[in-house]
C-alpha cells in the first residue's frame, strides 16, 4: 500500500471539482478586475535635463564667437544651481551651449532651473557684442519616442 498517509492533490481535486471550479473562477475574475485598475501610461514620465542655448553672430570668426559669446555665457551659467556640466561648440557665426542638469535633481525642479538659466543669460545679453542674434533657448525635449519590442 504505497502512498497511504500522503496527501494527493490530484485525487483531492477530482473529489472536490465544484469547489476547485469555484476557486478558479473567483481567482480569474479577481485577476481581470485587478488588471483593469492597473495604472497605465502610454509614455512613462521622463524629464530630459538638457537645454540648448544657441546664439548667432553673422560675420564673426569661430574664435570671436568663442571668446565674446560662448565663454561669457558659459561663465554666467556656472552660477546656476544644479548644473552638472556645460558642453559648447563655436563655429563661424554660431555659438551652441548644452546645459545639463545633475541627475540627482528632482524632475519638479527642472522648470525652475530653466527659468534661472534664461534669467542669467538675459542678464548678460545686453553686454554681448552688437550684431549678436539671440540667445535662443530650446528645452522642449519632452517628446521622447521609444520602441517596445
Amino acid at each position: 500500500m504505497r502512498g497511504q498517509g500522503r496527501f494527493n492533490l490530484s485525487s483531492w481535486t477530482l473529489q472536490h471539482q465544484a469547489l476547485v471550479t469555484f476557486v478558479l473562477v473567483l481567482v480569474t475574475l479577481l485577476g481581470m478586475g485587478s488588471y483593469t485598475r492597473l495604472s497605465q501610461s502610454e509614455d512613462p514620465p521622463f524629464t530630459f535635463k538638457v537645454m540648448v542655448i544657441q546664439t548667432y553672430w553673422p560675420g564673426a570668426t569661430a574664435r570671436q564667437v568663442q571668446e565674446e559669446v560662448t565663454d561669457r555665457i558659459a561663465r554666467k551659467l556656472q552660477e546656476t544651481p544644479d548644473v552638472d556640466f556645460l558642453r559648447s561648440y563655436s563655429r563661424p557665426g554660431e555659438s551652441q551651449l548644452f546645459f545639463t542638469i545633475k541627475d540627482t535633481a528632482p524632475g519638479a525642479e527642472v522648470p525652475k532651473t530653466w527659468y534661472q538659466v534664461r534669467k542669467k543669460v538675459g542678464d548678460i545679453t545686453a553686454t554681448l557684442p552688437s550684431g549678436v542674434q539671440g540667445p535662443f533657448f530650446n528645452d522642449e525635449f519632452g517628446d521622447v519616442y521609444t520602441n517596445i519590442y
